[in-house]
C-alpha cells in the first residue's frame, strides 16, 4: 500500500500546488507547454518508474502498438452520421492521445508528424458540428491537447493556424452556447454527461491557448466552473450514475479530463474533487459488473456492455488514494490493452487485495443494488436490480428490472439501447415515440406488466430495504410505476440457500381485476416441464426456474425478435408467466436455481 501511495502521489507533487490568483482564473496559469494533464517533469517521473515497473512498461507497449497503427490510418473526413459528427471527433481525440504520448515518450518524429497531420485535417473542416455540441467539445479537447503537447515542435505559422481554428470552430461556438446563442444552448444547465463533456472539452481548449486568448479563456472557465457542479452533484451520495454504466464511463472520464486540466494548468481544482459521491464513484463499475464481466445494463448502454479498461479508474485511484480502484483496473488491463490515459494517470498495482463487500446499494437519482456469492469466481451468482426514475436521461421504462449471472453465464439480461437515429427516439414524455420501441419500453425488460401496459413514463421508485447478510435482500417500491392499476407494487430480490439461488418476489394490491404478466429476457434455450417450471440451457450450463407462489402457475415462452428499423434481437427469448383476472393482494414469487457442479439438487423452496 505504501508503494502505491508514494508512486500515485509522485507526479502530482512535481507539478507543485498553485493557489488561484486574485486577477482572475488565469492568474496562476503556467506559462510553459506542455501544461495539460502531463507536463515534462511528470513524463520524466513516469519514464523512471517504467524502468522497473513491469505493469507500466506493459502499458507503454500497448500505447506504442496502437500509435504505430495510427500512423498509417486513413485521413479523417467530415462524415456525419445522422445529426452527429461524434465518431470523427472521438477518433481524432483517440489519435491525439496515442500519437501524442508516443511522440513524447519516444521522441520519434513520425508520431508527431502524424498527429500534426490529423490536427490540420480537422482544422480544415467547415465546422465541428455545433448543433450536436458533444462533437464540438470533443474536437476542442483533441485540438487543444494536441496543440499543447506538440507546442514547441509545431512551426509558429502552423500554431497560429491551429489556434485560430480552435477559436473559430470550438471556443467561439462554446461561448455562444453559454450565452444562449446558436443551435445548442441547453447543455450548460443540464445534469447528465453532456455537461461534463462540453464543459471539460471547452476548458481544455481554452487552457491550451490561454496566454494568447486570455479573455476567451477567462469567460469559458467561468462558465464551465459555474456549470460543472450541476452534473457533479448527481454523483451524490455514492458515486452511481443515472444514465447507466456506459455513460458513467463517459461522464466520469470527462470529469477527470476537466479537473486534471485545471490542476495541471492552474494548480487548483476549484473544489470540484470535493463533490459529494465523486470519491466513491470508482466502486460503481466494480459492483455493477457481474462475474461474467457484463454490467447491470440499464439505460442506453450498449448491448452486452461489459467492464473494459477505463483509464479514469487510475485517475480516481490517484485523486482519492483508493487502491481498490487501482486493483480493479489492473485486473482489467491484464485481459485487454491499456490506453494512453492509463499511462498519464498511472498508479502501480496495490500490494493488498481489495476487501470489498459482496453486496452494495447505491443511492441517488437512480438507485441500484447488487448482490453476489463471491468476488473470486467467474461462476459466482450475481443479481443486480434497478430503481430510480423513468425520466432520467437515456432511461428506459425498467424500474425494478434485474439481471442475473451464474456459472459464467448471463441468464437474465437487458437488451441495451437501439438506434439513436430512429424517429422519436428522444421523445420520452408520456405517450412519446420513444416508448414504442421494444428495447426501451417495459415489454423487453425483466419486470411485470399490468393489463399489457407500460410503466408510467414519469414514475419514480426507491429502495425500501436493503440487507447484507447470509440472505441479502433488496426491496423496491414500484407503486408509482404501476399506478393507478396497483395501489401498491413492491419487488423484493433475495439470494437464498447460502447464496446459491435468487428469489424474485412481486407483491401487488389491486382494487380491480387485472391481468399480470411476469417476464424475463434470456439468450438461453428454454424447456417447459410438465409441472410448469422452466429449464434454461446456455453454454452447457443449466438453470431451473420455478414458481413457489402462486401454486400451479405455468411458464410459457415467446420470441423477443423485432422487425426493422429496430434491432432484431435474433435468438433472444422471453420467459413469461401470465396471471389473468387478479384482484386484491397478489404475490408472484419466482425462484432461479443454477445447477451447481457440486451435484446438489437445485434450490426448491418457497416464498421468503
Amino acid at each position: 500500500m505504501l508503494r502505491f501511495l508514494l508512486v500515485a502521489l509522485l507526479v502530482p507533487l512535481l507539478l507543485g500546488p498553485r493557489a488561484m490568483a486574485d486577477d482572475g482564473y488565469l492568474g496562476a496559469l503556467r506559462e510553459d507547454h506542455p501544461r495539460l494533464l502531463l507536463d515534462d517533469a511528470g513524463l520524466a517521473a513516469l519514464q523512471a518508474v517504467a524502468e522497473t515497473d513491469e505493469a507500466l512498461s506493459g502499458i507503454v507497449d500497448d500505447v506504442l502498438r496502437r500509435a504505430n497503427r495510427d500512423i498509417d490510418r486513413p485521413q479523417l473526413t467530415y462524415d456525419k452520421r445522422g445529426p452527429r459528427l461524434l465518431h470523427v471527433s472521438r477518433e481524432c481525440l483517440r489519435r491525439v492521445w496515442s500519437l501524442g504520448i508516443a511522440w513524447r515518450w519516444t521522441g520519434e518524429r513520425r508520431y508527431a508528424d502524424a498527429l500534426i497531420d490529423n490536427l490540420l485535417t480537422v482544422c480544415a473542416f467547415q465546422d465541428w458540428n455545433p448543433s450536436h455540441f458533444l462533437d464540438t467539445a470533443e474536437m476542442s479537447h483533441a485540438v487543444g491537447l494536441g496543440y499543447d503537447w506538440l507546442y514547441d515542435l509545431i512551426e509558429p505559422d502552423t500554431r497560429d493556424h491551429i489556434r485560430a481554428s480552435l477559436v473559430r470552430l470550438g471556443l467561439d461556438p462554446g461561448l455562444d452556447a453559454y450565452n444562449g446563442r446558436g443551435p445548442s444552448t441547453w447543455w450548460p444547465r443540464n445534469v447528465h454527461n453532456w455537461n461534463q463533456v462540453c464543459n471539460a472539452g471547452l476548458a481544455i481548449g481554452a487552457l491550451a491557448i490561454a496566454e494568447d486568448e486570455p479573455e476567451r479563456a477567462e469567460k469559458i472557465l467561468g462558465h464551465a466552473l459555474d456549470s460543472l457542479p450541476l452534473a457533479l452533484a448527481t454523483y451524490a451520495p455514492d458515486g452511481a450514475w443515472g444514465e447507466g454504466p456506459g455513460y458513467w464511463n463517459y461522464a466520469t472520464r470527462y470529469t477527470a479530463y476537466g479537473i486534471a486540466a485545471l490542476e495541471s494548468a492552474l494548480g487548483t481544482d476549484f473544489g470540484l474533487k470535493a463533490s459529494e459521491g465523486l470519491s466513491e464513484a470508482g466502486y460503481f463499475p466494480i459492483h455493477a459488473a457481474g462475474p461474467t464481466g457484463l454490467y447491470l445494463n440499464y439505460a442506453d448502454s450498449g448491448e452486452r456492455a461489459a467492464r473494459r479498461p477505463m483509464g479514469v479508474m487510475f485517475w480516481l485511484a490517484r485523486a482519492y488514494g483508493n487502491a481498490d480502484y487501482a486493483a480493479s483496473e489492473h485486473a482489467a488491463i491484464a485481459e485487454r490493452d491499456a490506453g494512453a490515459e492509463h499511462l498519464v494517470w498511472y498508479v502501480p498495482p496495490p500490494e493488498d487485495d481489495p476487501a470489498d463487500s459482496l453486496d452494495k446499494l447505491f443511492r441517488g437519482p437512480v438507485e441500484v443494488a447488487m448482490m453476489r456469492s463471491a468476488w473470486d469466481s467467474p461462476d459466482a451468482l450475481f443479481v443486480g436490480v434497478k430503481a430510480g426514475y423513468n425520466q432520467v436521461a437515456h432511461g428506459h421504462l425498467d424500474l425494478g428490472t434485474f439481471e442475473l449471472d451464474a456459472l459464467g453465464v448471463r441468464w437474465a439480461r437487458d437488451l441495451g439501447s437501439d438506434d439513436y437515429n430512429m424517429p422519436g427516439y428522444w421523445n420520452a414524455r408520456r405517450g412519446g415515440a420513444r416508448w414504442n420501441y421494444y428495447r426501451l419500453n417495459t415489454f423487453s425488460h425483466n419486470v411485470p406488466t399490468i393489463d399489457g401496459e407500460d410503466q408510467d413514463a414519469d414514475a419514480s421508485s426507491k429502495f425500501l430495504d436493503f440487507t447484507s447478510d447470509e440472505s441479502p435482500t433488496a426491496r423496491v417500491d414500484l407503486t408509482e410505476a404501476y399506478a393507478p392499476k396497483a395501489e401498491r407494487a413492491w419487488r423484493t430480490v433475495s439470494l437464498l440457500d447460502d447464496r446459491r439461488a435468487a428469489l424474485i418476489q412481486d407483491e401487488f394490491i389491486l382494487s380491480e381485476a387485472a391481468d399480470i404478466r411476469w417476464g424475463m429476457t434470456t439468450d438461453a434455450e428454454i424447456e417447459i416441464a410438465a409441472d410448469g417450471s422452466a429449464l434454461l440451457k446456455q453454454d452447457g450450463k443449466l438453470l431451473t426456474v420455478t414458481v413457489p407462489d402462486p401454486m400451479g402457475a405455468r411458464f410459457a415462452v415467446e420470441s423477443a425478435e423485432q422487425e426493422p428499423p429496430q434491432k432484431r434481437n435474433e435468438g433472444v427469448r422471453r420467459l413469461i408467466l401470465d396471471l389473468p383476472d387478479q384482484v386484491g393482494t397478489v404475490t408472484i414469487a419466482v425462484l432461479l436455481s443454477p445447477h451447481w457442479p457440486d451435484g446438489k439438487p437445485p434450490t426448491r423452496f418457497g416464498v421468503k
